[in-house]
């Protein structure tokens, strides 16, 4: 058996959900907690209580709704998220959300019965890009947070992570744990990177994901009259930051093959031209899938933050931003993913993930894999980010069989 997925229905719908939030760019502006996530998640509300399924939201807001199977084995949990980057993509995160949706339109549309339950998921700020770290809700999930450290956490104007939840009336009484035993998690995404579209692909196959580290770091020197302060009785920390950013920038030429490195977000106080830049705050971003060769990235920046300092006489404070190790999907849920696109003849490439996504978490709860549909251009995270309808119902049916192929077929039916 090989489920086709309604081309127009599926376009419709991701058409539909870009409508909210959408800005003049032609992106997203649909940050975690917001008024237009608010109007997402209601959507995403009304297109589970319209298949009927069993909804639940935990304390997290993440967003579930069951398709009950013919035994209460462990259930197959698919979604991705509906939050985005400030002027961020129509289909990063959406298209995961929207496929679980059709795949189980699909299913309802057939008449299939799944041996195992469907469960849809919504993940709550995914992004980070509000509140940090990313992946937080999920990460509250599979249990390596606290509810209580996720709701202390405030964006850049003071609000609390739980104030925000509240305030757009998506604070669940779920806990925010697994709802029970759990066979496999399964996610599709935009790829976000130029591999498939370069090599010609039609789908991805991800292996796993990079493991991670975000840092911010502050330099505190004195500012003074830049005229009347001569060079050798100055502590400069904006000369500091910048040798580090730059030592950061040669990083992966040094370290591994895939790895890769960013200064992202960096301040300067007091910020006038004829005064010594007295603080200066930036952020950086170390991705590996050899998480031996992140530490080694750590420390070498770390190394680099303390000899700036003493070069140029300030000093400095560091803290860690997020943390997160690389991941290996399992090769039961791989190979549905691998199967699934050699039935629908699809030319598929296995990949590892650059970016986090919400299956890093899950991983540790259950079997996860992925799916990754082409990115032109590998653009993402802006309103230019693209994939074509063709490559996104390539995806979409990738990701449906392979999900079919793990929720199984009641009555003995053969999934393949």
């Amino acid at each position: 058996m090989v489920l086709d997925i309604d081309r127009e229905r599926f376009v419709e719908t991701m058409e539909h959900q870009a409508e909210i939030g959408a800005n003049e760019d032609g992106g997203l502006d649909r940050l975690a907690l917001t008024d237009a996530d608010r109007a997402v998640r209601d959507w995403f509300e009304d297109q589970l209580e319209a298949l009927d399924l069993d909804t639940r939201v935990d304390e997290m807001g993440n967003m579930f709704g069951r398709r009950q199977g013919a035994t209460d084995e462990g259930a197959v949990l698919l979604g991705s998220h509906l939050d985005s980057q400030p002027n961020g993509g129509i289909y990063d995160g959406p298209l995961g959300i929207v496929a679980a949706l059709e795949f189980v339109r699909t299913l309802e549309d057939e008449g299939i019965e799944t041996e195992r339950p469907v469960e849809v998921v919504n993940w709550t700020n995914e992004e980070g890009s509000r509140f940090q770290p990313a992946m937080m809700a999920s990460e509250v999930w599979a249990g390596k947070t606290s509810v209580e450290a996720a709701d202390e956490t405030t964006d850049d104007e003071g609000v609390r992570f739980d104030d925000a939840l509240e305030r757009i009336g998506y604070r669940g009484d779920a806990p925010a744990e697994p709802h029970d035993e759990y066979d496999s998690y399964l996610e599709l995404h935009v790829e976000q990177g130029p591999f498939l579209d370069r090599g010609g692909h039609d789908v991805g196959v991800v292996t796993g994901i990079v493991g991670l580290q975000w840092g911010e770091i502050t330099f505190h020197g004195e500012a003074n009259h830049t005229g009347t302060t001569p060079m050798q009785y100055r502590s400069d920390a904006l000369v500091a930051a910048s040798d580090v950013v730059t030592q950061i920038r040669r990083l992966p030429g040094t370290l591994g093959e895939r790895t890769v490195a960013t200064t992202g977000d960096i301040s300067v106080e007091p910020g006038s031209i004829n005064i010594i830049p007295e603080t200066v705050r930036f952020t950086f971003d170390l991705r590996d899938p050899d998480d031996d060769v992140i530490a080694e990235g750590l420390e070498r920046v770390r190394a680099e933050m303390e000899a700036a300092a003493e070069r140029e006489g300030v000093e400095w404070e560091y803290e860690e931003r997020m943390s997160a190790g690389s991941v290996d999907f399992v090769d039961r849920c791989v190979s549905a993913v691998r199967e699934a696109a050699a039935d629908l003849g699809h030319d598929a490439r296995e990949m590892v993930s650059g970016a986090g996504h919400d299956a890093t978490h899950a991983a540790s709860v259950c079997d996860t894999a992925m799916v990754f549909a082409v990115s032109e251009g590998g653009k993402s995270h802006t309103p230019e980010e693209y994939t074509s309808w063709d490559d996104c119902h390539a995806a979409a049916e990738t990701y449906a069989n392979a999900a079919l192929r793990l929720a199984g077929v009641a009555d003995g039916g053969d999934p393949v």
